[in-house]
């Protein structure tokens, strides 16, 4: 069985819709049983190594954070400040959607659980004030791609075990990208704001602002708690997903008082199966990726695009195609273990930088949530505002050129992912 037949395989499962980690699983034991040449032990020992991994021990424990503060009515609280902090602005709630989304970033680390954790109060709240449901849709959508960019982030957790890169350099790398995506949001929403004649949502009060200042500020120090430490090497980012869990443990039990012990065994049992998902999906691409190797199938790929191209700049525009393709069928996580054994050899070979890549990868790999045919995002909105899947994609496709801009900004000005690692590290 040649190697080419490997990937001819894992395609042919994945034409038939079989999920991708069994996919690589199928695909990578009938290359290893049909070339007789490795032993069958071989694929559970690679799949056990790859993820008896310390840094993966952060899985579960973002994870379980993020679940404990998204029903700990922690979102009620950020969407009353991000109000009574921006609601005056023109077309106020858009601009209370994004700050809202930046501030959760730092707490759930998903682009999905933003969608459907604040987006669902966030899309009631602008239907009832009288904005169209396209627009509500658009900027929740948009907002929530900056989940996984603004730390903590599950996916920089996979990418920088996968690639071999400082988590705590890829948490640092995404927070001026996170907030020059906030911006460059507001700022569309301001022009709509414009042209259609949206008005303030709130008026401006220093008493309101500080009351849900106070209410929000102990959910608010989650990533301030999180980058802190592990900036001033108090803590690993491993031991820094413990100590987020606990805090939001502290929060949600005894501090706000809105989780009860039945609803704490309910989330921790929904931590359990999505990351028994997310290890399954690694240690299939761990083996997957071994094979890879040892066929030399990533050298011979890296040599047939690095015969196109030398160029970094033009690699990493033919990168970003790929990726915002992958991005719109794979989720994050599946497409980060399948394509880094693939990309990181010639982005190694070109000199450009992993952290950087890594931004560049997690954020194609968000925007490709928004877009049809797969966008997970889409599903999500789709079912909680009660919109056709038709009517949510053109929502939220004039949405994407701020964020492709935003794109194209860290693609080709790496300054502004390295600043901040190079700075702390």
């Amino acid at each position: 069985m040649t190697p080419g037949a490997l990937m001819a395989t894992f395609l042919a499962f994945m034409a038939g819709g079989v999920p991708v980690s069994i996919a690589m699983c199928a695909a990578s034991l009938i290359y290893v049983m049909a070339t007789r040449n490795i032993p069958d032990y071989v694929v559970i020992h690679r799949m056990y190594g790859g993820v008896d991994s310390f840094p993966l021990l952060a899985v579960p424990f973002f994870i379980w954070a993020g679940n404990l503060m998204n029903s700990a009515g922690i979102t009620n609280r950020i969407y009353n400040f991000a109000l009574a902090l921006v609601g005056w602005m023109k077309g106020g709630l858009g601009h209370v959607n994004v700050v809202g989304s930046m501030i959760f970033a730092g707490m759930s680390g998903t682009a999905i659980a933003d969608a459907a954790g604040l987006g669902t109060v966030e899309i009631k709240a602008m239907k009832d004030h009288g904005y169209s449901t396209e627009f509500a849709v658009g900027v929740t959508a948009a907002s929530a791609t900056v989940g996984p960019i603004i730390p903590p982030s599950l996916p920089f957790v996979i990418y920088g075990m996968m690639a071999g890169v400082s988590i705590g350099q890829l948490f640092l790398a995404g927070v001026i990208p996170g907030i020059l995506m906030g911006a460059v949001m507001m700022l569309t929403v301001a022009y709509y704001a414009h042209t259609r004649k949206y008005d303030a949502d709130a008026r401006f009060s220093w008493p309101v602002l500080g009351k849900t200042f106070v209410e929000a500020f102990l959910a608010m120090m989650t990533p301030v708690l999180l980058v802190g430490g592990m900036t001033l090497g108090v803590f690993t980012p491993t031991e820094g997903a413990i100590a987020a869990s606990m805090w939001a443990l502290f929060l949600g039990l005894a501090w706000y008082r809105t989780l009860s012990w039945r609803t704490l065994v309910k989330l921790t049992m929904d931590t359990i199966e999505t990351t028994a998902v997310v290890l399954f999906i690694v240690a299939a691409a761990s083996i997957f990726g071994w094979l890879l190797t040892v066929t030399r199938v990533t050298e011979e790929i890296a040599l047939w695009l690095l015969s196109f191209t030398q160029n970094p700049a033009v690699f990493l525009l033919l990168a970003n195609l790929l990726l915002l393709f992958v991005g719109c069928f794979l989720e994050p996580v599946a497409a980060i273990t399948l394509l880094v054994p693939i990309l990181i050899p010639i982005c190694q070979k070109l000199g450009i930088d992993l952290v950087h890549f890594g931004l560049v990868m997690v954020l194609n790999l968000m925007i490709g949530l928004l877009h049809p045919p797969m966008g997970t995002v889409l599903f999500v909105l789709s079912r909680v505002a009660r919109l056709s899947f038709e009517r949510t994609t053109i929502a939220i496709l004039p949405w994407l050129l701020p964020l492709l801009g935003t794109l194209l900004l860290c693609t080709y000005v790496p300054e502004i992912v390295l600043w901040l690692p190079q700075r702390f590290f």
